[in-house]
């Protein structure tokens, strides 16, 4: 799934009005199993300049950027870590854990071949879902719009949720985010 649609997600099932700690959680809580993805990658396509088939066909699948996906994006350590928040009764810590396994639990169900090993530390296994939020081989042609439909619906929702100025930027810029792609390819082949 696309970042900005966990994000979506993380914040209108954890989001609280009026609560913006809980809220800054839940949307950090969907970042944070991104988050090393985002840093690896940036550095490497900026900084580094290396071609992104290599970062993306190569560095994606070596054992050292897997070896930090396992941590950001094991079930098992945030699943202890939400437990421990519902036994502290610590609402940010429930919105972050919270907010991350359904990140890590929408990953788990959507990726074919580029999924992480989610229940590290027990094992390095790795699901490989029939379907794929991206890869038309794998029902990608189907999940990206059913994304794009519910990440917009939900964003109505927060709209609803969030009244301040500062949450419904956000909220804007996290639609239009989720609608890029489809913008860019409409535009690309419109002429053609």
């Amino acid at each position: 799934m696309n970042t900005p649609a966990h994000l979506i997600i993380g914040l209108a099932v954890f989001g609280k009005a009026g609560r913006p700690a809980v809220t800054g959680a839940a949307f950090a809580g969907a970042m944070i199993p991104d988050l090393s993805l985002y840093l690896m990658a940036g550095w490497h396509l900026r900084v580094l300049e290396t071609p992104p088939r290599v970062v993306f066909g190569e560095l994606y699948f070596s054992d050292a950027w897997q070896s930090i996906f396992r941590i950001d994006n094991s079930m098992i350590l945030w699943g202890i870590a939400l437990v421990l928040a519902f036994m502290l009764r610590a609402p940010i810590l429930i919105a972050l854990c919270g907010a991350a396994m359904v990140h890590l639990g929408l990953d788990f169900l959507l990726h074919n071949d580029d999924g992480r090993a989610h229940f590290w530390p027990i094992t390095n296994w790795i699901f490989q879902s029939p379907v794929s939020y991206w890869d038309a081989d794998h029902y990608g042609n189907i999940m990206g719009p059913v994304e794009i439909i519910l990440s917009l619906g939900l964003c109505v929702l927060l709209w609803r949720r969030f009244v301040g100025l500062w949450m419904r930027g956000l909220i804007v810029a996290l639609g239009l985010m989720e609608l890029a792609p489809v913008i860019v390819f409409t535009i690309m082949f419109a002429g053609g």
